[in-house]
C-alpha cells in the first residue's frame, strides 16, 4: 500500500512538473515582468494592498504598451496579460476559449458554478435557459421599480443639498441594491432606509478576500488558507451572503405556490414578475427544472453582478459629470428637451431619446469599466500576438488598459462622451471597447444595466446640479472584482432652478 501511494505521488509530481516546465519553455519568448521564482512565479513582486496591486498591474501595461502582450506567473500558473484589441479578439472571439481561468475557482464557494463561473456544456445550457428572462419586453416591466427607487434616492439626496461635500457612493449603491432585490427576487428590502447594510459590507469584504487570495498562491490550498489565511472571515461573510439569498428564495417560492393555489388572492391585479419567478418556473428543452442549488447559484450571481457593477458605473459617471460642467449642461439640455419641467417617471420612449446621456454612460465605462479585468483559460494550443501559447495558459484581459489605447481613443484620459456618437464610433475595432466583455460570454445583463443607469442618472440630473470635490488623481481606483474609488465619490449638490 505504501509503495502504491509513493508511486502515485511520484507520478502526480512528474505530471505537474513536466506540465510546468513545458509551459515555461513554450512561453519563454513572451516578454515578462521581473524574474519569476520557481513555483512562486512573480507573486512576491505583487503589492498586497488591492489599490496598490491594481496600479501596479496597469503600470505594467503601460511599460509594455508597444508589446502585443506580456507574461506573469502567479505561482506555477502562467497568465498572459492582454490589453490590445487584436489579442483580446483572438481569445474572446474563439468559442474554444470559453472556460474561465483557474482563479475563478475561489468564487465557487460564493457563486457556485452559475452563469458567471460555469464552463462547457453547463454554461451553454444555462445561458440558453436564462436568455429569455432578459428579453427587452420583460426588462421594461422593471422600469416601474427603477423609477420608484430613483424617487427614494432623490429624497435622500435632497437632504444633502447646500450642506457641503458628502460621499454619494453608498446612496447610489443602496439604490442599486433595492432595485436588484425587487427585480431579481421580487422582495423589497428598503436598503436605502438602512444605510449600514450588512449584505453590502459582506459583498465588499468578500471581494477583497477573494482577490487577495487569487494573487497569493501560498494561500491557494484550503488547509493553509483556513489555518493561516482569512479562511474564517471568508466563511463568516459567506454565511451572511448565502443566508440572505436563501431566505428570499424560500420566501418567494412559498409566495408563488400560494398565488398559484389561490387564483383569487391577487384580486385580478397583475403581479410584478421577478427573475427569481422565472428561475423557479424555468425548464430546459428536456423539461428539467432548475434545482434549488441551481437557483441559489444564479440568484447569488444576479445579486452580486446586478448591483455592485451597476452601482460602481453610476458613481463614476456622477464624478465625471461633476468634474465637467460643460458635459453636465448638455445632459441637462437633453433632459429638458425630453421631459420639459415635468416630474413624470422615465418611460421606454424616453430611454430611446436620451442619446447623449447614453454616450456619457459609455464614456464613463470606458474610463472606469466596472469589471477592470477578467480571465479565461486557453483551451487549446494557439497563437496570440505572434507567440505560440500552450493549452492550459490563462489570459487576463484588462479593459481598464484596453480602453486607453490611443490608436482608438485619442487623448485617452480625457472625458469626451462625443466619442460614442454613431459618426465617431464608425470603424472602431469591435474589441477596443468591452465594458460588458464580448463574444459568446458577453454580459447577459448589459441591457438591464444600461436601462438602470439611464433612469437613475436622469433622475438625479433632473433635480440637481452636481459638483465633484475630488480630482481624478485623488480617486485611486481599487481593482478588486469591481472597480471602486478607494475613498468614495465626494460631491456637493444644488437644487436645479427650473
Amino acid at each position: 500500500m505504501a509503495t502504491a501511494c509513493m508511486l502515485l505521488l511520484t507520478w502526480l509530481t512528474y505530471q505537474l512538473l513536466s506540465g510546468y516546465l513545458h509551459s515555461w519553455k513554450e512561453l519563454k519568448p513572451i516578454p515578462g515582468i521581473g524574474v519569476p521564482y520557481p513555483l512562486l512565479g512573480n507573486a512576491l513582486q505583487f503589492k498586497s494592498n488591492a489599490g496598490d496591486f491594481f496600479c501596479q498591474l496597469v503600470g505594467y501595461t503601460k511599460e509594455f504598451q508597444n508589446s502585443s502582450l506580456l507574461k506573469v506567473w502567479i505561482g506555477p500558473i502562467p497568465f498572459l496579460v492582454l490589453y490590445h484589441a487584436e489579442t483580446v479578439e483572438t481569445v474572446l472571439n474563439n468559442p474554444v476559449h470559453m472556460d474561465k481561468a483557474y482563479a475563478y475557482k475561489f468564487l465557487h464557494p460564493w457563486l457556485g458554478t452559475g452563469l458567471l463561473t460555469s464552463t462547457g456544456d453547463k454554461w451553454r445550457r444555462r445561458r440558453k435557459l436564462l436568455t429569455p428572462t432578459f428579453h427587452f419586453s420583460i426588462l421594461t416591466e422593471f422600469l416601474e421599480v427603477m423609477n420608484e427607487q430613483a424617487e427614494v434616492l432623490i429624497e435622500k439626496l435632497e437632504k444633502q443639498v447646500g450642506k457641503g461635500p458628502f460621499n454619494c457612493f453608498n446612496y447610489i449603491t443602496l439604490c442599486a441594491l433595492d432595485i436588484i432585490c425587487e427585480t431579481a427576487m421580487g422582495k423589497k428590502i428598503y436598503a436605502q432606509s438602512n444605510y449600514d447594510s450588512e449584505y453590502v459590507r459582506s459583498v465588499y469584504r468578500m471581494s477583497d478576500i477573494i482577490t487577495k487570495r487569487q494573487r497569493m498562491p501560498w494561500y491557494w490550498p484550503d488547509i493553509v488558507y483556513n489555518y493561516f489565511g482569512e479562511g474564517r472571515e471568508h466563511d463568516r461573510s459567506l454565511k451572511i451572503l448565502h443566508s440572505f439569498t436563501e431566505s428570499v428564495i424560500n420566501e418567494r417560492a412559498e409566495y408563488i405556490s400560494y398565488i398559484e393555489s389561490d387564483s383569487e388572492s391577487d384580486q385580478g391585479m397583475k403581479k410584478r414578475r421577478a427573475f427569481l419567478d422565472m428561475l423557479l418556473k424555468a425548464q430546459d428543452e428536456d423539461g428539467n427544472k432548475l434545482t434549488n442549488r441551481d437557483i441559489q447559484e444564479e440568484v447569488d450571481t444576479f445579486m452580486f453582478e446586478g448591483h455592485d457593477t451597476t452601482a460602481a458605473a453610476m458613481n463614476w459617471a456622477v464624478h465625471l459629470l461633476g468634474s465637467h460642467p460643460d458635459v453636465q449642461r448638455k445632459v441637462h439640455q437633453e433632459l429638458f428637451e425630453v421631459f420639459g419641467e415635468s416630474e413624470r417617471p422615465v418611460n421606454t420612449e424616453d430611454l430611446k431619446k436620451l442619446r447623449y446621456l447614453e454616450c456619457v454612460i459609455k464614456e464613463a465605462l470606458r474610463l472606469f469599466p466596472s469589471v477592470p479585468f477578467f480571465a479565461r483559460s486557453i483551451c487549446e494550443d494557439t497563437h496570440i500576438g505572434g507567440y505560440k501559447v500552450p493549452k492550459g495558459t490563462n489570459a487576463i484581459i484588462i479593459p481598464y488598459a484596453l480602453h486607453r489605447d490611443p490608436r482608438y481613443f485619442a487623448d485617452p484620459e480625457e472625458f469626451r462622451p462625443e466619442r460614442f456618437l454613431p459618426e465617431n464610433s464608425a470603424g472602431r475595432h469591435p474589441y477596443s471597447y468591452i465594458p460588458f466583455s464580448a463574444g459568446l460570454r458577453n454580459c447577459i445583463g448589459q441591457r438591464f444595466a444600461l436601462m438602470e443607469e439611464k433612469v437613475i442618472l436622469a433622475s438625479i440630473l433632473r433635480y440637481f446640479d452636481i459638483k465633484a470635490c475630488q480630482k481624478r488623481e485623488e480617486l485611486r481606483p481599487v481593482g478588486e472584482l469591481v472597480l471602486r474609488p478607494e475613498q468614495g465619490i465626494w460631491i456637493t449638490l444644488q437644487r436645479r432652478q427650473r
